[in-house]
């Protein structure tokens, strides 16, 4: 079996300005094909650290994909990098260089002096054409001594469009033309809320053991816990078959807390469920400030489930837009199951909703109120009945929001299932 590498070349990427989406796309088509990637590197705009990044990974990889520092700027340097790398100079393409000037000509621009180093390629490469934008790639063998087949690297841009096109359409049939893979890697995810990650481990037991296949893995963000399952196998079949065993046994063990697979969040299986049942729901939130509503809206058929929400921050603002009045929210407190009552229920009754969805204030728990953990309410007033249920999420402010907005959609997502909520 060959192994592959990913390098992501850019400044940019390594102080955080812009994130690496290339890798994670890259990674998913190579393990598709069965070459497993073993390295994610990224360097900045350096050309003896490219170089000496470029000379590990060629040792260590017999695939190298490269994006990014194609371009005409002084600080794009991954063919400077890859001509030193194994000791040539970097000559004109012509063919290339037509290419680049007709691409500027059908904009209606003349090209710059400075474009011309886009046709230049590492002495004994091959250029990979590139029709959606300016940067061809680079196709290079790289000698890694007797008994041992070359290493087989390909630079391509970093623009996400131009890259993806260049793989699918070049490199990816010259690796496999050239016999990479031997087995078919498949994955799956399901994604749970409502348990721990030890909790989850513990839950699963041997399914999330070493050296099993599939292989299942266990990551957390934001509360939410997603099960990550890879088969390996001679055919697409095979690893669709062990995929499916694995669901069945994690959806056995785990039961409710399963609440999509893929990219589903709670906020598309709440709209599609609404949608389902031909129910309406409305906010009113203080603690997310508006999170519930932005991801509700976010899911293209909420507009015909979703009636509108309400961020209520000010004692005021809840007395005139939500009729909780001013004396009695400063009596009993802003954070308590009472006002989180009463928010749900004239927000149902404003919006004319089936549902109405509530988020108090976020405030500390306990006498000692220095020392208390935060404590929130959410509350879902239904037809029949007002459910409330207190929260003490952990955690920084930005994942205190995302984590509340989650289990308040988990309380409808729970009660529309017919699910006894926990307490």
């Amino acid at each position: 079996m060959i192994h592959a590498e990913i390098i992501a070349i850019g400044t940019e990427l390594t102080t955080g300005a812009k994130l690496d989406t290339n890798s994670q796309w890259l990674s998913t088509e190579l393990a598709a094909v069965g070459i497993p990637v073993r390295y994610h590197t990224t360097v900045a705009d350096d050309l003896d650290a490219n170089v000496a990044v470029l000379k590990i990974a060629a040792e260590r990889a017999d695939v190298v994909l490269i994006t990014g520092g194609l371009g005409p700027t002084l600080d794009d340097l991954t063919r400077q990098a890859m001509a030193d790398l194994i000791g040539v100079q970097l000559e004109l393409h012509e063919p290339s260089l037509e290419a680049i000037r007709e691409m500027f000509s059908s904009r209606g621009r003349a090209m710059p002096a400075r474009n011309i180093v886009q046709a230049m390629f590492p002495q004994g490469s091959e250029p990979i054409p590139n029709p959606r934008g300016t940067a061809p790639g680079v196709w290079m063998e790289v000698p890694r001594g007797e008994g041992r087949a070359a290493c087989r690297m390909a630079a391509m841009p970093g623009v996400p469009s131009e890259m993806k096109w260049m793989f699918t359409n070049f490199v990816l049939p010259r690796l496999l033309g050239a016999g990479a893979g031997g087995i078919v890697i498949r994955s799956a995810r399901l994604n749970c809320f409502g348990l721990g990650e030890s909790q989850a481990e513990e839950m699963l037991g041997d399914l999330t053991a070493r050296g099993r296949d599939p292989e299942v893995g266990i990551t957390v963000h934001e509360a939410t816990i997603t099960l990550r399952i890879q088969a390996h196998g001679q055919t697409a079949l095979e690893c669709e078959n062990k995929i499916a065993a694995a669901r069945h046994i994690a959806y056995e063990r785990l039961g409710h807390t399963i609440f999509g697979e893929g990219d589903e969040e709670l906020q598309d299986v709440v709209v599609r469920l609404l949608n389902e049942r031909g129910a309406t729901l409305s906010t009113a939130e203080s603690a997310t400030g508006g999170l519930l509503a932005y991801r509700l809206t976010e899911v293209p058929s909420s507009s015909t489930c979703f009636l509108g929400g309400t961020v209520a921050l000010s004692n005021a603002a809840k007395d005139d837009w939500l009729g909780v009045n001013v004396g009695w929210l400063e009596e009993v407190g802003t954070c308590s199951a009472e006002v989180a009552e009463a928010m749900a229920t004239t927000c149902r009754r404003r919006f004319g909703s089936d549902y109405g969805l509530a988020v108090t204030d976020l405030a500390a728990s306990g006498k000692d109120s220095a020392a208390a953990a935060p404590c929130v309410f959410i509350a879902l007033a239904t037809p029949e009945t007002v459910i409330t249920r207190q929260l003490q999420p952990v955690g920084d402010v930005t994942i205190l929001k995302s984590r509340t907005a989650k289990a308040a959609l988990n309380l409808v997502r729970l009660h529309l299932l017919k699910i006894d909520v926990p307490e």
